[in-house]
């Protein structure tokens, strides 16, 4: 029976968590964990690199004030760009990911994260936040065009207890999410996404502007 080789695995983590310690950081450590393992028992090796936000809050807002990234800020886009697969983080405030979380992913640059595998996943005070995943996060992944495994995961603050159905039925989506990313990755061996080139009917579509005047006329 042919077997597959070996092959290393670059995870990049995203948490977007703001206080120390932080649930949000805690549960992009498990879901790393879980798709870490699941790729070292298919026979890979694994090294995981975790981004904190909260350290590149200041980078960010200079980034978005001068329009040029800090050297920190570089590394990051770097690892994201060479990662093999991609776990991202963010508390839910008022229904959504958080502006720090957001202005992040709008500083990458365009395409960056395009056919990138994610791992998408959210902390909230209840479980009431817990559609902010699919109608907020998700459809922002989309845009980005990367590739975001079916099962996210959102923790409330109950699922941390340690104990009970909430940890377990927790453990549970954690493991189920880590092994999909790990299929992911490995399913993506070889390929690459490029960058949309303008074709023929694209290319002679007509600027806004033009379509504007030839419409005051």
């Amino acid at each position: 029976m042919t077997t597959r080789p070996e092959r290393h695995r670059s995870l990049v983590v995203v948490s977007a968590g703001l206080s120390t310690p932080s649930s949000t950081r805690l549960l992009a450590d498990r879901l790393a964990a879980s798709a870490s393992a699941a790729l070292t028992e298919a026979g890979d090796t694994v090294t995981i690199e975790t981004v904190e936000l909260r350290e590149l809050a200041h980078d960010l807002t200079d980034q978005l004030l001068t329009g040029v990234p800090s050297e920190r800020l570089e590394q990051v886009q770097t690892s994201l760009a060479a990662a093999d697969g991609v776990v991202a983080v963010s508390p839910i405030f008022t229904a959504s990911y958080s502006g720090l979380f957001k202005t992040f992913l709008d500083l990458l640059e365009p395409g960056l994260l395009a056919g990138k595998p994610v791992l998408l996943g959210a902390t909230a005070g209840s479980a009431r936040h817990s559609l902010a995943l699919d109608q907020a996060m998700r459809p922002l992944f989309a845009y980005l065009r990367a590739v975001p495994t079916p099962t996210g995961v959102v923790a409330a603050t109950s699922d941390f207890a340690g104990r009970g159905e909430a940890e377990d039925d927790l453990s549970e989506r954690v493991a189920r999410a880590g092994a999909e990313l790990a299929a992911f990755v490995r399913a993506a061996d070889g390929r690459t996404v490029d960058e949309p080139r303008p074709t023929g009917g694209t290319a002679a579509l007509t600027p806004f502007e033009q379509l504007l005047a030839q419409a005051r006329r």
